[in-house]
């Protein structure tokens, strides 16, 4: 097939099938005419490419699953490196997820003192001579 149906098929388009080219990712197999020449093995290769973008993999970090369908086989995260390249998302999504937790400790923090802070305004306004309670928009609530 074509490079405008490979990228039709694939979901994406002919100018990133030339970069993935360009990058060592795709084939640069040309037929007797010098047209780019592709099959259902690049159609796959873009699909594992395309999966492993969708799930945050930069496009380097897919080498190794391209290179492992290349070789034959079936899947492209059955070989070695590619099995370290998993390993390393999984400690870099690790440490993600523990940085938003620390944000998350710290709005809850700020929410609960935040709500202290409404609380006792409000109870100071109940105290005769207390402070006028007034809204975000600057209306009296009274």
């Amino acid at each position: 097939m074509r490079i405008g149906e490979l990228a039709a098929r694939a979901g994406t388009t002919t100018r990133t099938l030339r970069y993935y080219e360009a990058r060592g990712l795709l084939p640069a197999r040309r037929d007797d005419k010098g047209h780019r020449a592709y099959d259902e093995a690049d159609v796959r290769l873009l699909r594992q490419i395309r999966t492993l973008q969708d799930f945050g993999f930069d496009l380097e970090e897919t080498r190794p699953f391209v290179e492992c369908l290349r070789a034959g086989h079936p899947e492209g995260d059955s070989c070695p490196a590619s099995l370290v390249v998993y390993r390393h998302k999984l400690d870099e999504l690790d440490a993600l997820i523990g940085q938003l937790q620390a944000v998350r400790e710290t709005v809850a923090g700020q929410l609960e003192r935040a709500e202290r802070a409404r609380d006792e305004l409000a109870a100071e306004a109940q105290v005769p001579g207390g402070p006028e309670p007034v809204c975000e928009l600057g209306e009296l609530t009274r």
